[in-house]
């Protein structure tokens, strides 16, 4: 294994307690936690990943950040441009299809427990697909289950929730549903091993 996995994640600082829980079975499959680096934002997290394959050439440099729309197989493509990500950086980026709170809709029964007895399951995708559902359709479920005593999940209380359920959603259910999910927790140990 090398040295030191760098997660560079698209999101609020505030994620990174909740993505340490979530991805406690990657940390114990690469012998330690990864460093979570918070990019707080799109742009931000392609240029600080960018700026660790540069600074940090002994770690694996990952990039984790919401594709904003469905995989169409150019997924990649959308953010390598002239001067950007390396071609031979592919198997580095990670995406959240169609953004990270498409995971939160794998575990209903998770935001169950966090909502209470007025979470409104009814509101809820039907599709398992959950990749397939619409980044819209995600928030507009979300803050219509979500019309609690807590706050409805939506643009204003998102710094504040999205930690916690990170910390309860199930991981085993969200790889079942979401296979870019999947692909990262099966393929980063493998790539973090050292060339021989």
């Amino acid at each position: 294994m090398v040295a030191e996995t760098r997660i560079y994640f698209e999101g609020d600082p505030t994620l990174r307690e909740g993505f340490r829980v979530f991805f406690g079975e990657l940390a114990t499959a690469l012998g330690r936690q990864p460093s979570l680096i918070a990019g707080d934002g799109r742009e931000m997290a392609i240029a600080d990943f960018l700026t660790a394959l540069k600074k940090h050439p002994g770690a694996f440099n990952i990039l984790l950040i919401d594709s904003e729309g469905p995989d169409d197989g150019r997924l990649f493509e959308s953010i390598c441009r002239p001067q950007r990500v390396d071609l031979r950086s592919k198997d580095r980026v990670f995406w959240m299809v169609q953004c990270m709170e498409t995971w939160f809709l794998a575990d209903v029964e998770a935001l169950r427990r966090y909502y209470g007895k007025e979470f409104r399951e009814s509101a809820m995708p039907r599709n398992p697909k959950v990749e397939e559902i619409p980044k819209k359709d995600v928030f507009e479920a979300l803050k219509a289950a979500t019309r609690t005593s807590k706050n409805p999940y939506d643009d204003r209380t998102k710094s504040k929730h999205a930690p916690r359920l990170l910390k309860l959603i199930d991981p085993a259910l969200v790889k079942q549903a979401s296979a870019h999910c999947r692909r990262l927790f099966e393929s980063v140990p493998k790539l973090a091993q050292p060339a021989l």
